[in-house]
């Protein structure tokens, strides 16, 4: 498996912050695949730069947010609906980047930003939650960037659709959400028809199945021996 640098450079800092939330909060912080590595993967394939508007869609706890800001020197509408604002404010005090990242909590069809107000739009592992709907990108997102802006999506999917029903192994440990998985062909043709963006990378991270099991859903990788189960990355600009 590659080499994280990004993940190496501030795990550190971000395990801190995690170590405080667990504190707080009297259970330990897990979501999902491994945000930090997520973020890296992303951003090699982006064009970020200083004092680029950045939102930074389901941020979660805010970590992919302190790494733009940290490493790319862009400023950051860290945007969530689960996490408390006040509470990201406080990490990105402590993180020292409360000049660039500003916490926002709101769901993704209640908004509050300015239409082509960003420079680029990203979401790590949280787009599939409200994105399936083939209106999401035309009503609501894709006018939130400007022309010729960046969108960058990375998200639990699948190797290829499921032609039948879902495998019996699986079924144990299948929860009606993980229906918003899809193939990166799958969210390609989504994005493509709407004619609003140029998707410019639409593929299966590799290790992606390894990378996330390294933090989450441990048994349903194990019942997936028909390996459907990996990551995927898209990206696009708007035309």
């Amino acid at each position: 498996m590659r080499k994280f640098i990004l993940k190496e450079k501030y795990d550190s800092l971000i395990q801190g912050l995690i170590d405080d939330y667990n504190k707080t909060h009297n259970h330990n912080y897990i979501m999902g695949p491994n945000a930090l590595c997520l973020i890296e993967i992303l951003c090699e394939k982006m064009d970020l730069k200083p004092g680029m508007r950045v939102l930074d869609m389901g941020c979660g706890a805010g970590f992919t947010s302190i790494i733009l800001a940290k490493e790319f020197g862009v400023t950051v509408f860290a945007n969530d609906l689960w996490f408390a604002a006040t509470e990201n404010y406080e990490r990105f005090v402590k993180a020292g980047v409360d000049n660039l990242v500003f916490p926002f909590k709101a769901e993704a069809h209640n908004l509050p930003y300015a239409y082509n107000f960003f420079d680029a739009a990203i979401s790590i592992d949280a787009y599939h939650y409200f994105g399936t709907d083939e209106c999401y990108l035309c009503d609501y997102y894709a006018g939130l960037v400007k022309q010729g802006g960046q969108f960058g999506i990375v998200s639990p999917g699948l190797s290829r659709e499921f032609t039948d029903e879902l495998p019996i192994k699986m079924k144990p440990f299948w929860e009606p959400n993980m229906y918003a998985w899809h193939s990166a062909k799958w969210w390609q043709n989504l994005w493509q028809k709407s004619g609003l963006v140029e998707v410019t990378c639409a593929e299966e991270i590799p290790d992606g199945k390894s990378i996330w099991q390294m933090t989450a859903d441990f048994d349903l990788h194990a019942a997936d021996t028909e390996n459907y189960l990996t990551l995927i990355l898209m990206t696009a600009t708007k035309k």
